[in-house]
């Protein structure tokens, strides 16, 4: 029996006097109407209508039901109005983590139009790149590069990173540059390393052209498990280092960096929007998880493939004639400025050209 459907369809008869009408209402056959509060009383092994050939009234336990059963389909009927509100306009609060790059230089300065779209829902964003437990922490959902782990959750795959293996110009002068992704390793070349935060695992340098494939562990003098941490080390003149393009491309075109084996295609990390299993996602989260996914599918620097933005390449071309480039736009983002500053300076007079 559906008891719902029982409930309705008892509210119906005693409201419209009898069960013709009832059936009618509900547009429902009269023998479905009469068969749903037969077994509604037999369910509540209580009688609730006395019933005539020309009408049904209530009986004492009937009356009581009707009271309690037509605030409980009112309540009901409050809460499906409410959701559906909710999900033409939601709102409320939403904890959402990403990390320190995807943050600052992605998702924040794209965050005024999804309050223009959303002004009630309350973002608390998160910015770190360590492992974050979406259970015990109370998380809505993360932003997260790299291989899943946890096989629990749900992810939904937005894009690729695309990296870029880049130093400064003060050290190439120092060390050369690099012709072969295995003058890395042998040439007396330093890298700066990224490791997990969960394992502490190295993630080596990955090169593909054409069907050749090179894996580089380099020698390094510092590792970090932090993505904007490694672009300060690198700016600081520390080391070679592999970053995401839309991280490294303000730097470069300021020729802070150059890039290091540009034919060589670095290789693509995926990134996911991952949240827990839930039957039914909140409105605020699914609209949330559908504008990300957007804002990720728009972007060039997410969605390019191996060869470089066209905004990078005449810059590159020109590092590789000597030819002076044009200072960072307006708005660079200042991902590490005291790293900016100190590159500025270790590297003052090499800068290309």
């Amino acid at each position: 029996m559906d008891k719902l459907l029982a409930m309705q369809a008892f509210m119906r008869v005693v409201e419209a006097g009898t069960f013709s009408r009832a059936a009618d209402n509900l547009s429902l056959p009269k023998p479905t109407v009469t068969r749903l509060v037969q077994q509604l009383e037999a369910q509540l092994q209580t009688k609730l209508l006395n019933r005539t050939t020309r009408r049904a009234t209530l009986t004492t336990d009937g009356a009581a039901y009707y009271d309690r059963a037509m605030r409980l389909l009112s309540e009901l009927d409050e809460l499906e109005s409410s959701m559906t509100r909710a999900k033409a306009n939601p709102r409320g609060r939403l904890r959402v983590d990403a990390g320190t790059a995807v943050a600052q230089l992605l998702l924040i300065p794209a965050l005024p139009d999804f309050h223009a779209r959303y002004p009630e829902v309350q973002l608390d964003l998160g910015v770190s790149d360590r492992p974050v437990d979406l259970l015990s922490e109370n998380v809505d959902c993360v932003l997260r590069g790299g291989e899943l782990t946890d096989q629990s959750l749900v992810a939904r795959r937005i894009g690729n990173f695309h990296t870029l293996v880049c130093a400064t110009p003060g050290y190439l002068e120092r060390h050369g540059m690099p012709t072969h992704p295995r003058d890395i390793e042998q040439g007396g070349h330093v890298v700066v390393n990224y490791f997990s935060a969960r394992t502490g695992r190295i993630y080596p340098f990955v090169f593909n052209r054409g069907e050749e494939r090179y894996e580089v562990q380099g020698r390094h003098q510092l590792s970090v498990n932090d993505s904007g941490a490694a672009l300060a080390a690198a700016l600081a003149g520390l080391g070679i280092v592999n970053t995401a393009t839309f991280m490294a491309q303000p730097y470069i075109a300021a020729g802070l960096l150059r890039p290091v084996l540009a034919d060589w295609c670095s290789e693509s990390v995926p990134i996911h929007v991952v949240y827990p299993p839930n039957k039914h996602l909140s409105a605020k989260l699914r609209v949330f998880v559908d504008w990300v996914a957007d804002l990720f599918a728009r972007s060039e620097q997410i969605q390019r493939q191996c060869s470089l933005p066209g905004c990078m390449a005449a810059t590159i071309a020109a590092a590789r004639q000597g030819i002076s480039v044009a200072p960072a736009p307006a708005g660079t983002p200042a991902v590490a400025p005291a790293a900016v500053a100190q590159a500025q300076g270790a590297d003052a007079g090499l800068v290309a050209g």
